[in-house]
């Protein structure tokens, strides 16, 4: 299959077409930049969900649970669940396809792993590209999944119209540690495994750094308890969902995200390229002598950077 082929089936909404495009984009495979330039020109307009905290506060459970309410609404659910890499084949090494099995048979429902490659803020470029293609395919709701390793996961801001930061009640002191870090980018807190002791206690130490926080829009952060276990405070959290996709909307402030979101995307796609070009034009004969006077302590770093930069 040719790659106007694949893209006609990605179009007549073929699932498989959609999973090998995102293959392509995620490897920078050929036919990459076509399928981005064709499918960007998809008018589509999902809600995109990030989930994040701390590892162990069940954000993989909770997903699961309120992917299966989403769809008793109807609506149709993509999820890009960002995993960490393998040290050996640089792939996912949890596989949220696993753990959610369940939705494996629902035509409704796109489950994508992938790895974040090292990257330190919780997304990587290929997956911001995955999104848009899930957006494009005609999705209703696209739910992410950081990896969840504290105060690194403050990327998904540059990519969710909603963040929700899941917290664990078991966490304690925990939440106070990463209130200068994560907890401002919030747009919900969750206390998930509500069943267990201490959420209370939890919760309301949240609402006080909610309180005591300084606020960024008229949007007031609620503070939620759920249970994936019981699969309870499903409703009440997707109630809050779409009043905050609603208060986007309204406020105007869905735009002036989206105009930061295509800005950080620009840059972080800028980065990536000058560090391929950079790499590519250093193998030459001219930059690999700069390099070795500078490894010989001939030149100083600065005037090996200063060398090339006017060569370049």
């Amino acid at each position: 299959m040719n790659i106007e082929e694949l893209l006609e089936k990605f179009k007549q909404g073929n699932i498989r077409a959609l999973g090998k495009s995102i293959t392509i984009v995620e490897n920078s495979l050929d036919g990459c930049d076509f399928l981005l330039e064709e499918t960007s020109k998809i008018n589509k307009n999902p809600q995109v969900i990030g989930f994040t905290g701390s590892p162990g506060a069940g954000k993989s459970s909770l997903i699961d649970s309120l992917v299966s309410y989403i769809r008793e609404k109807g609506l149709t659910v993509g999820v890009i669940a960002i995993d960490p890499s393998s040290p050996f084949s640089g792939g996912a090494i949890l596989g949220d396809r696993i753990r959610m099995i369940k939705h494996s048979t629902d035509k409704g429902v796109f489950i994508r792993s992938m790895a974040n490659r090292g990257q330190t803020g919780g997304l990587n470029i290929s997956a911001k590209s995955a999104i848009k293609m899930i957006s494009a395919f005609g999705f209703d709701v696209i739910i992410i999944e950081t990896v969840g390793t504290g105060q690194t996961e403050i990327d998904i801001v540059k990519t969710a119209d909603t963040v929700i930061v899941v917290q664990n009640p078991e966490a304690g002191d925990g939440i106070q540690a990463i209130k200068s870090g994560i907890m401002e980018i919030a747009d919900i807190f969750v206390v998930n495994k509500s069943d267990l002791k201490g959420a209370n206690i939890a919760k309301m130490t949240l609402e006080t750094s909610v309180m005591e926080g300084s606020r960024k829009s008229d949007w007031w952060i609620p503070v939620l308890m759920t249970s994936s276990v019981n699969n309870t405070g499903l409703d009440i959290l997707w109630e809050n969902i779409r009043k905050h996709w609603d208060f986007l909307n309204e406020s105007g402030e869905l735009k002036k995200r989206r105009f930061l979101q295509t800005k950080e995307e620009i840059i972080a796609s800028l980065q990536d390229k000058m560090e391929k070009y950079l790499d590519n034009k250093l193998q030459k004969e001219v930059f690999s002598n700069i390099l070795e006077q500078a490894v010989n302590k001939e030149i100083s770093v600065n005037d090996a950077v200063t060398k090339i930069f006017h060569l370049l």
